[in-house]
Parts: C-alpha cells; sequence; structure tokens
C-alpha cells in the first residue's frame, strides 16, 4: 500500500505540449473541383490560352466529369465563333446536371444562334419549368418569337420579363414589335415607360425622339433628342437626328455644322452623306451634292433613298440619262412607290421616249391614290401628244384627288404649279378657274412636287425632309450584358441574347419636284 502511494505521487505533470489541441489538417477540394478557381480567374482575365490548358489538364484528371471546366471551355468557343462546337459542350453539361437551369440556356442561346429558334424555344421552355422567377428566360423567349413572327406570344413573353424584373432590353424588344407592327402610338406609349425607368438611358431618349420626329411633333422630338446630348453629347445618332430636323426647316449651314461632328464620329456612314449631300442641293451646290451621295452610295448600294436624291438631283442638273438610271434603281427596291414612277416618267420624257413615259406615268397612277399632281403631270404629257380626251381624263381625276383633300391640310403647292394648272384647264377647256379655292398639298404620302414651265428645267423642291436612313434605327441598336464567369464552385451566370437591330426608323426621303411641259 505505501508503495502504492508513493507511486501516486511520483507522477510527473504532464508536458505543456501535450496539453494543446491538436491542429487539424486542412481539408482538400474535391478533386472535380480543385483547378476551379484558377479557370475563373484565367477567364475573367480574358487569359483565354491558359484558361484552355488548364481546362484540358483538369479535364484529363477527371476523366472529362468536371462541369465548370466543360461550361467554360464551351464559353470560350462561343467567343472564338464556335457554336457548334459550343452547343455540344453545353449539352455535356445539362447531361451531368440536368436540374440546373443555367445549362438549359445556355443550350438554347447556341441554338439561338445557330438560327435554330423553334429548338431554342423548347429549351428555354424546360429551362423555365426549373426556374419560373428568371426575367432572362421569359426576355429570350419574347426575342425568339419575334424572329418567328409570333408577335402576340413575343409580347406576352416580355410583359412576363417586365412583371418580373424590369429591364432596358426587354422594353426596347417590346417597343420594337409595335414597330414592326406599324403601329408607331403604342411604340411611343413603351418607350416613354421605358424613359420613366431609365431617365438616362441615351439609346431610349434617342429613339423616343426619333419617333416624335416621324410623327412630325418636332417639340418633343427636340426635347428628347436634346436630353440624349445632355447625358452624352457625343451620341451621333442623336446629332444627326438633330441636324436632320435644321435640315428640315432650311438651317442648311447649322445642319452642315453638326455633320461636321457626326463626321469624326462616324466618317463611313451612308445616312450621314446623304443628308450632307442634300444639305449642298438645297444650297443649290449640285456637283458637291452628287459627289456626297455617290459616296452615299457606294457605302449603302441597296438604300433605296439614295438613289431617289441621286435621280432627283440629277433631274435638276437635265442629266436625264444618269437620272434614269438611279430611278430605275430605287424602283427595284422600292416597286410600290408611285412617285419614282412619275420622276421616271419625266426622265423618259425628256429622253424623247413618250410611249415609256405614258406606261410609267400609268403606274404611277395606280399605285398613287392621293397625290394630284401626279394626275396633273401625266394630263399634261398626254395634252402634248395630242390626246387630249386623256388629258381631260387625268384632269378630272387630279381635280378629284384636290376635292378630298381640300378640308384636310392647309399646306400651300407652289404657285407656278397651279398657275400650270390654270392653263392646262384652259386648254382642255374646263374653265379658267382652277378648282383650288385654297391651295393643298398630300397628306398621306408627305411628298411635295412642283412642276416648271420650261421643257429643259426644273424647280427646286420645296424643303428638304431628308431621309436618315438606318443611323436612325437606334429602337433596338445592340444591347449586350456583360458575361463573366461564377465562382469556382458554381456556373456562370449567361448573358441574354443578342438583340436584333431595329427596323430603320425613317424620315421620309428628300421630296422630289415634277417637270410638266408647257404647248
Amino acid at each position: 500500500m505505501a508503495e502504492e502511494r508513493l507511486a501516486t505521487r511520483t507522477q510527473f505533470p504532464a508536458s505543456a505540449e501535450s496539453q494543446k489541441p491538436r491542429l487539424k489538417k486542412a481539408q482538400e477540394f474535391p478533386i472535380l473541383e480543385k483547378q476551379n478557381w484558377l479557370i475563373h480567374l484565367h477567364y475573367i482575365r480574358k487569359d483565354y490560352e491558359a484558361c484552355k490548358a488548364v481546362i484540358k489538364e483538369q479535364l484529363q484528371e477527371t476523366q472529362g466529369l468536371c462541369e465548370y471546366a466543360i461550361y467554360v471551355q464551351a464559353l470560350i468557343f462561343r467567343l472564338e465563333g464556335n457554336i457548334q462546337e459550343s452547343l455540344e459542350l453545353f449539352q455535356t453539361c445539362a447531361v451531368l446536371s440536368p436540374q440546373c437551369a443555367d445549362n438549359l440556356k445556355q443550350v438554347a442561346r447556341s441554338l439561338f444562334l445557330l438560327g435554330k429558334h423553334k429548338a431554342a424555344i423548347e429549351v428555354y421552355n424546360e429551362a423555365a419549368k426549373l426556374n419560373q422567377t428568371d426575367w432572362e428566360i421569359c426576355h429570350n423567349l419574347g426575342v425568339c418569337y419575334i424572329y418567328l413572327k409570333q408577335f402576340k406570344k413575343a409580347q406576352e413573353q416580355l410583359h412576363n420579363a417586365l412583371h418580373l424584373n424590369r429591364h432596358d432590353l426587354t422594353y426596347i424588344m417590346l417597343g420594337k414589335i409595335h414597330l414592326l407592327e406599324g403601329d408607331l402610338d403604342k411604340a411611343i406609349e413603351i418607350y416613354k415607360k421605358a424613359v420613366e425607368f431609365s431617365p438616362e438611358n441615351t439609346e431610349l431618349l434617342t429613339t423616343l425622339g426619333l419617333l416624335y420626329l416621324q410623327l412630325g411633333i418636332y417639340q418633343k422630338a427636340f426635347e428628347h433628342l436634346g436630353n440624349a446630348l445632355t447625358y452624352d453629347p457625343t451620341n451621333y445618332k442623336a446629332i444627326l437626328a438633330a441636324g436632320s430636323m435644321m435640315q428640315t426647316h432650311g438651317d442648311f449651314d447649322v445642319a452642315l455644322t453638326k455633320y461636321r461632328v457626326v463626321a469624326c464620329a462616324v466618317p463611313e456612314s451612308p445616312p450621314l452623306w446623304n443628308n450632307i449631300g442634300m444639305c449642298f442641293f438645297g444650297k443649290k451646290k449640285y456637283v458637291a451634292a452628287i459627289s456626297c451621295l455617290k459616296r452615299a452610295n457606294y457605302l449603302a448600294p441597296f438604300d433605296w433613298k439614295i438613289l431617289y436624291n441621286l435621280g432627283l438631283v440629277h433631274l435638276t442638273m437635265q442629266q436625264y440619262a444618269s437620272a434614269f438610271h438611279f430611278l430605275s434603281a430605287a424602283i427595284n427596291f422600292q416597286p410600290k412607290m408611285g412617285e419614282l414612277y412619275m420622276l421616271l416618267a419625266v426622265a423618259l420624257t425628256n429622253l424623247e421616249d413618250p410611249e415609256n413615259a405614258k406606261r410609267a406615268y400609268a403606274e404611277a397612277v395606280r399605285l398613287d391614290k392621293c397625290n394630284p399632281l401626279v394626275n396633273l403631270n401625266y394630263a399634261v404629257l398626254l395634252y402634248n401628244q395630242g390626246e387630249k380626251q386623256g388629258a381631260l381624263a387625268q384632269y378630272q381625276e387630279m381635280e378629284k384627288k384636290v376635292h378630298l383633300l381640300q378640308d384636310s391640310s392647309s399646306l400651300e403647292f407652289d404657285a407656278e404649279m397651279v398657275d400650270m394648272a390654270q392653263k392646262l384647264g384652259a386648254a382642255l377647256q374646263v374653265g379658267e378657274a382652277l378648282v383650288w379655292t385654297k391651295p393643298v398639298k398630300d397628306t398621306k404620302s408627305k411628298h411635295r412636287t412642283t412642276s416648271t414651265s420650261k421643257a429643259a428645267s426644273l424647280q427646286q423642291p420645296l424643303g428638304s425632309n431628308q431621309a436618315l436612313g438606318q443611323a436612325m434605327s437606334s429602337a433596338a441598336a445592340y444591347g449586350k450584358l456583360p458575361s463573366g464567369a461564377g465562382g469556382t464552385s458554381h456556373l456562370t451566370k449567361p448573358p441574354s441574347l443578342p438583340l436584333e437591330p431595329q427596323p430603320t426608323v425613317e424620315a421620309h426621303p428628300n421630296e422630289a419636284s415634277a417637270q410638266i411641259r408647257e404647248k
């Protein structure tokens, strides 16, 4: 007993080191994810070659089962333009993680870029079942339906997207649908709501200003374009539109000053050179006008408005063969515009081809149901050819159109043109007094034509309502969201679908002058 007690007394105290808690070993990442951070780092730095090298190493270690590495590889393929390869890799990601909506969204995006819109819609619908609160799915469904021209379904999806999350891009696409349907009033309402939501978005402000400009509401157009320039003084679309407004009101020098600013930003813009050319036309500098218009035509050879204006300037310079060439080309692109046929008939008349001129006038009369000047010019040609009965029929048709337009407009015709109509009426023995008691203008086509009493000259047009062309299409300019990779253990959030450029929000081309011949 004594020995046991002694033993207990002689026990040594435990060392300090043994009393400290033992440090735990750091937990290792699973092999499938241990390189995700490095892949993410290279991707956001846009060091794609290094990123692909790490991805290759990671896929070799995991035997091709690392979802994140496959996902980023697919994103890189898409950036390089290999859409089909990216689609196959995203489909692989969807197989590895079938409950991830982001994978399906990327599969649908690749299908969209390949032009397979119906297939993209099916995949987006599957993604919507997994995530019913994602505005981007609804937005992109709306974009796909627009390409399929199913506008009702597109509107429904875009409204759903706005209900989930108000976004500029969704407003833009919704406004685009109304523009495609030709409903400017609804488009303006949409863009007004968009501007209320995002008052500093210069694209929205410019688009709204251009729509007001197209409707002739110049005060509101100037207000919104001015606001756009306040936030972005270098917005060339707004500057070009403001210059067009000044040009419309005859301030050619001020408009040219604006266009000089635009030329620094977009020196290869066809609408810019078209407007510059028509400014010189308004200043009666015809050689400079043709030079600028031909540059615009070189940059946009299929733009009928530029061809129209080239034909008009050549008619003014009495270069009838060149005018015939450009007007014929314009008719190929715009075959439903009666005034083009009328100007073509003027060129043919001066080229001493009255038979083809009659055919062109007949087509102009068939297409244009509102402009009395088409009938007046046709009547003069028939009278000069000795066909008084046909001339009388066209004169009477002109009178009917004038009666219909008499109460709907207060704009005036050129006095010389009215005088010519009176002389033609006297020659046809229908009375000295013309039916016009109050000069009017065709309000539907918004083209004002003038006439001369000489066979070899053309009256300069009254005003210069130039075409703004595609530079005026800011209603749905390219809108892109930034794309970036996600964290080291999850996938990236996909960017939105690219938006189609909006069809042109155009003003009318420069108003033409028509010639009638006095016998």
